[in-house]
């Protein structure tokens, strides 16, 4: 079935290819001039429409400036879906706009829209228990033919660790290996995954350090896929929300899924963890981070591509997990999230001949809209993706840390 994405919102404009970097003219472009408020934006971030510069903006349809307007970022990415603007470099448009700190420069209406939606995930806690397991239905079970197609053979869908790597594979499985090392295994150790995936890293903890493996994913795809594949290791891996978990484990380690916690449960994540936990264990956290504090999610992010969730910032990780653990090491390698998308975003593009009966075209331009705006968040130094590992207060065990 042909995965579609009319029913997430409604248009007026009849879908026009834009397909990923490719895609620098659609149609003849609009000749009606951006407004001043629009030209102020663009010049500050050297941006010209209608230009001849790959990150130059392509002008489709008038209606764009309007959209941009009332609806600031869910408006750009929708516009794009819809054909009404192109551009050859969307990675690198969108990294000059958020260095040009665009969101300050946007006009009074997209600015309280961002306020109020802030208040609201002030007062409310999007990511409850009968919320936990929405992100794995809109997002990771939208086809696991998709997936293995963007992600290499491990299929580990977080930043690889292109450190001494040349290629995809190579950096996931140094990431893997990084992993590994800090969490210093032994044989016949339990380890607790906080958000397994597919599974990848618990095969290689159990078939490498022989050591037993529970699993947790909200994603009934990804469980049904890791224990087919990890049948014959010690691996359990159960579909769960962390909170209902019990037990207790010599390691437990979380890659890629803090992300999904929200803000309002970052201490009971860190509460969770530190009870599962053993006294002399350790506790690795793989996410992505900020500097400064959001009150809210990126709006796109959240309404089309990773539900009730919002990346953290250094503070609020800090503030969730005092009392609880010791910063054993603190490692940032934001760059390295910039490569692993855009390796992902040219797999994506080149097996579209073979994926174009599962998902549209409207579809393919929103998922090469979501990797290319993520690539810009960490090339232009606003995204992070930190490595952290805990010990518990009162924990006797020394530890240094690798690179």
């Amino acid at each position: 079935m042909t995965t579609k994405l009319t029913h997430r919102y409604s248009t007026d404009n009849e879908a026009r290819p834009a397909l990923g970097k490719r895609a620098s003219h659609l149609t003849s472009p609009t000749h009606s001039p951006p407004p001043s408020w629009l030209r102020n934006v663009l010049n500050a971030a050297d941006i010209r429409v209608q230009g001849d510069r790959p990150w130059d903006l392509q002008v489709h349809d008038s209606r764009l400036y309007g959209r941009l307007l009332r609806q600031g970022s869910v408006g750009l990415a929708e516009a794009y879906v819809d054909g009404w603007w192109s551009c050859y470099r969307i990675d690198e448009l969108i990294t000059r706009l958020i260095k040009t700190g665009v969101l300050g420069r946007m006009p009074a209406l997209v600015r309280f829209r961002d306020a109020f939606r802030g208040l609201a995930y002030r007062l409310i806690n999007f990511q409850t228990h009968r919320r936990a397991f929405t992100v794995g239905k809109v997002h990771y079970d939208i086809g696991n033919d998709l997936f293995r197609r963007m992600l290499d053979d491990s299929m580990m869908y977080s930043c690889a660790y292109w450190a001494q790597a040349s290629d995809l594979a190579t950096a996931q499985q140094a990431k893997i290996d990084l992993i590994c090392r800090k969490l210093n295994l032994n044989p016949g150790q339990t380890v607790l995954d906080i958000g397994c995936g597919w599974g990848g890293l618990a095969e290689h903890l159990a078939r490498h350090y022989q050591v037993s493996v529970v699993g947790v994913t909200v994603s009934q795809e990804q469980q049904a896929y890791a224990r087919q594949k990890l049948s014959n290791l010690s691996v359990d891996i159960r579909l769960a929300d962390y909170r209902s978990l019990s037990g207790r484990f010599d390691r437990v380690v979380s890659v890629g899924m803090f992300e999904h916690v929200g803000a309002k449960n970052h201490r009971t994540f860190f509460e969770t963890v530190h009870r599962l936990l053993a006294q002399d264990g350790l506790f690795l956290l793989h996410t992505i981070g900020e500097e400064a504090d959001s009150a809210a999610p990126e709006p796109f992010i959240n309404k089309y591509i990773f539900p009730n969730g919002k990346v953290p910032s250094r503070r609020e990780v800090n503030n969730a997990s005092l009392g609880l653990f010791r910063l054993e090491d603190w490692h940032n390698f934001g760059p390295d999230y910039d490569r692993t998308l855009m390796a992902w975003a040219e797999r994506v593009d080149s097996a579209w001949p073979d994926l174009s009966h599962q998902y549209d075209e409207r579809f393919q331009r929103l998922w090469m809209f979501y990797l290319y705006s993520c690539a810009a968040f960490f090339r232009s130094r606003q995204g992070q993706l930190w490595q952290q590992v805990y010990s518990p207060l009162g924990s006797e065990l020394g530890y240094r840390s690798v690179r």
